[in-house]
């Protein structure tokens, strides 16, 4: 079993910076990736970013390319989302998830809450 907690979150002004962390817990040997995620009052949850922990290779879904900035601390098993030049439109739940090579080892956090006031 692994554990996922997010931490970071809280309230910034458009423009400005976050940086949120996920820290994965527990029995870890299956995963390789881990992802973010946000999501609206009453929509899914949509993808945000995602890192390989054996290579650090990344993507981004286009809303956010170019402004955050994913990366890992593998012997931590800690994964960091920076978060710059953030709009009100960013302000979500944000989530965390791990990824193997199998479903059975995809993990949530609880997610911790993003407020971007303009």
């Amino acid at each position: 079993q692994v554990q996922v907690a997010e931490s970071g979150g809280g309230a910034a002004q458009a423009g400005g910076s976050l940086r949120l962390s996920c820290v994965a817990s527990g029995d870890t040997s299956c995963v390789v990736s881990m992802a973010w995620y946000r999501q609206y009052p009453g929509k899914e949850r949509e993808f945000v970013s995602y890192i390989k922990y054996a290579d650090g290779w990344s993507r981004y879904s286009d809303s956010v390319k170019g402004r955050f900035t994913i990366s890992r601390d593998n012997a931590k098993d800690t994964v960091y989302l920076q978060m710059d030049t953030l709009k009100p439109d960013d302000s979500a739940t944000y989530y965390c998830a791990t990824g193997g090579m199998s479903k059975s080892c995809e993990f949530w956090g609880q997610g911790t809450q993003v407020t971007v006031y303009s």
